[in-house]
């Protein structure tokens, strides 16, 4: 089962993947954990992104294809995957069809969970991280214990600067104009299945799970 992850910033899609991954005992993959895993392993298709990476430019479409058919060759991936953050584009999209059409595969799901932007904004600037172990919270859904402290190490929580309303509101220009494209391109190819991602978190899982299942 090979399912794509597809949805504005702070949709929940991120959360929905890793208990699907949990769930059906796939690998959760994200491109960010694949550039640090081949990053720090010093392998040459790392050393290839690094030097993209070191001078601030976005690594090449085709790369990260690379990379990603590298991940996916890995045992863990032997009944599917859900891939998280990528594709952003549709010629991401195309290049990652055709590598997967030459290796005999193709993309079974793709799941986009759909959340209005206010509701992404008040979201968003609810969420507050731990400046020093990362664990994040939410003041509404997920509070601390202690109001601005964190449960696991007792550091203060932050509002970081990419969870602001400005901030916000420029990530989902980029992703109405960049990603939203691909919800087109997966209902034409017949895979693209929608959910609420406005109900408890739980409810979506379970719809989810629902789509899976037939």
């Amino acid at each position: 089962m090979k399912i794509i992850m597809l949805g504005a910033p702070g949709a929940g899609k991120g959360t929905q993947a890793k208990k699907i991954a949990a769930k059906y005992d796939i690998p959760h993959i994200s491109t960010g954990d694949i550039f640090r895993a081949n990053i720090k392993n010093n392998t040459e298709l790392g050393q290839k992104a690094k030097t993209y990476m070191d001078k601030g430019e976005l690594v090449p479409d085709s790369l990260v294809v690379d990379l990603i058919m590298d991940r996916f060759k890995e045992a863990d991936c032997a009944n599917g995957y859900v891939l998280d953050g990528f594709p952003r584009t549709i010629p991401q999209a195309e290049a990652l069809d055709e590598a997967l059409k030459a290796s005999g595969a193709k993309v079974d799901f793709a799941i986009d969970v759909e959340v209005p932007d206010e509701n992404i904004i008040n979201r968003m600037g609810g969420r507050r991280a731990c400046v020093g172990c990362g664990a994040t919270y939410h003041v509404e859904f997920n509070p601390p214990k202690q109001a601005d402290v964190c449960d696991t190490c007792g550091q203060k929580l932050i509002l970081r600067d990419d969870d602001k309303p400005e901030t916000v509101k420029n990530r989902l220009n980029v992703y109405h104009e960049q990603t939203q494209p691909l919800i087109d391109y997966y209902q034409n190819a017949g895979v693209l299945k929608q959910v609420d991602g406005t109900k408890d978190m739980n409810d979506v899982f379970t719809d989810i799970v629902d789509i899976l299942s037939k």
